[in-house]
């Protein structure tokens, strides 16, 4: 068409083109998001504990200076290519804690002594046995050194220090192989060892010197957080119990996906359930410290502190179970739950003021004597005690609570009998009313007599029966398990005879509510060997003492 008169010539750009320069906006866009995000979550990161930030700068700080060692030309004249090692130490002993480098530390000076001593005393051995047998006795040798060191560190009471057999077994095979090379074995040996003797003294001063991370006073801090999250979460189980009526009670198949994502008492039991690793590796780390801060006296009893902490837990189980009763399938009738609120709060506040008031002496390194808070504990939880006793008929199946809008309580027969009279009264009188307007009646006021055989008439009979079945379908509703439509049971495939199972069923939504008092009363009592355990660690701590 280009030759001829009048032709149109229209371009049209291929369509791949027109998709590339969308598709690098969005790559673009995406990048930058995620860029930010990562940004985000970088920042939350080291806000969570801004010593993180602080650990990294210290390492790099560390191996810097040890690396001045190489990449000056005097000391490294002095020192020699041996000096590497010093970098190897410092970046295999550098810890979060104190402590912990200081246990890390000890375990390679150790094995790096240990495995020169036996380095040299093997190459000795094998070059006074000649040429043919040097190369036997010095493979034998790394067999066994390995074979035994790897035995040794499973032994449970030598599982603490297992990084230094692994120091062992490797500084014994390099200073042996190298050894054998350059056939100066002690000058390789004692090249290594004062190599890691610098990395290691590089690193404990910076650790202890530089904003320095204490374990034992993390391991502080620690068990009081965990004194406050039990305390909060017992009261968060009782207040979110007592407030449950069952309009917006969520599928436990949902929320045990979700493991309870929205709910602080079950993120404060979890956490204390599962620190136990925790506790015990800042225990261990807590005690290669020297005395610093307030744990001034030498041995301070860091054990205890796993003691108090493993009594805490098993107090945070009765916690757990408390909030598995609070998400349940069967749930006590909220006007049941009601009966006792009074008795239910008063005890778990109480309950809940004495763990915060451990917590709280804990953190003051204080020795409080609390005899009267004990006791209140004690008689809130009699009187809870005896509340469940007295009104125990309440648990049964003879004696039902329906929930209305207002949250009335009322026994389940007044309110059938108040029902069933307003039913019934309802149609004579409006047949009475029109009997007397129109004067059609037949004597009786225009109400139909009951017939001969006793029965009620029509429409009486018929708003009994609709009042009966819609009873039976609200029953139906609030009584099985597992969950059914009332129309599974108009089919009749669960079955004819429904009133054993639902009075059966109905018995054990009501004794729900004996399970949660029981497990509360079963936290009071544990409470006992926790304040013992508290005022053990105070005594052996030397606590200031504080009466109340």
């Amino acid at each position: 068409m280009n030759g001829k008169k009048g032709s149109i010539k229209i371009d049209i750009c291929p369509a791949s083109s027109k998709v590339k320069q969308p598709e690098t906006g969005k790559k673009s866009a995406g990048v930058g998001f995620f860029i930010k995000e990562w940004i985000k979550s970088v920042w939350e990161f080291c806000k969570e504990d801004p010593n993180r930030v602080t650990f990294s700068i210290k390492v790099g700080l560390a191996v810097l200076l040890v690396s001045l060692l190489i990449l000056f030309q005097a000391p490294y004249e002095v020192f020699g290519t041996s000096i590497i090692w010093s970098i190897l130490t410092v970046a295999i002993m550098f810890e979060y804690t104190v402590g912990a480098t200081f246990n890390r530390g000890l375990n390679r000076a150790l094995g790096s002594l240990l495995a020169g001593i036996f380095s040299v005393a093997v190459i000795q051995v094998a070059l006074c046995s000649g040429h043919v047998a040097e190369p036997i006795i010095i493979g034998f040798s790394i067999f066994l050194m390995g074979a035994v060191t790897s035995f040794m560190k499973q032994w449970p009471s030598l599982v603490p220090y297992e990084y230094g057999f692994r120091v062992i077994l490797f500084t014994f095979c390099l200073i042996v192989i190298s050894g054998y090379r350059i056939g100066t074995p002690v000058r390789t040996a004692m090249d290594r060892l004062y190599s890691i003797g610098i990395g290691g003294f590089v690193a404990v001063f910076v650790n202890v010197f530089v904003c320095p991370s204490w374990a034992g006073e993390r391991l502080h801090k620690e068990l009081v957080k965990q004194f406050d999250a039990v305390a909060d979460s017992l009261e968060e189980c009782v207040k979110k119990y007592l407030k449950d009526d069952g309009s917006d009670h969520p599928e436990f198949s949902k929320t045990v996906m979700d493991e309870f994502p929205d709910e602080p008492a079950y993120k404060g039991c979890k956490a204390t359930l599962n620190s136990s690793a925790k506790i015990e590796s800042l225990a261990n780390s807590a005690k290669w410290e020297p005395p610093h801060g307030r744990f001034r006296h030498f041995f301070y009893p860091w054990s205890e502190y796993v003691k108090v902490a493993s009594v805490l837990r098993f107090c945070a189980y009765e916690v757990m179970a408390l909030h598995g009763v609070l998400h349940s399938e069967i749930q006590a009738p909220y006007n049941l739950k009601i009966t006792f609120q009074s008795e239910i709060q008063e005890a778990s506040s109480q309950a809940a003021e004495l763990v915060k008031s451990l917590g709280k002496d804990i953190m003051n390194m204080k020795r409080t004597h609390r005899p009267s808070l004990l006791k209140r504990v004690h008689i809130s939880t009699v009187r809870l005690q005896r509340a469940i006793d007295m009104h125990s008929y309440l648990l049964t199946s003879g004696h039902d609570f329906l929930v209305d809008n207002n949250t009335n309580t009322k026994p389940l027969s007044e309110q059938l009998s108040y029902n069933l009279s307003s039913i019934l009264s309802a149609p004579f009188a409006a047949d009475q009313g029109s009997g007397n307007g129109d004067g059609n009646g037949d004597g009786n006021g225009g109400q139909e007599m009951p017939a001969e055989n006793g029965t009620l008439p029509a429409p009486v009979a018929a708003a009994t029966e609709s009042y009966h079945e819609a009873m039976k379908k609200q029953q139906r509703r609030l009584y099985s398990w597992p969950s059914r439509e009332v129309d599974d049971f108009e089919e009749g495939s669960v079955g004819l005879d429904l009133l054993p199972r639902m009075k059966a069923l109905e018995s054990t939504a009501s004794l729900s509510l004996a399970t949660f008092t029981s497990l509360l009363i079963e936290f009071v009592a544990r409470l006992d060997h926790l304040v013992e355990a508290v005022d053990e660690l105070a005594k052996m701590a030397k606590f200031k003492e504080d009466d109340l």
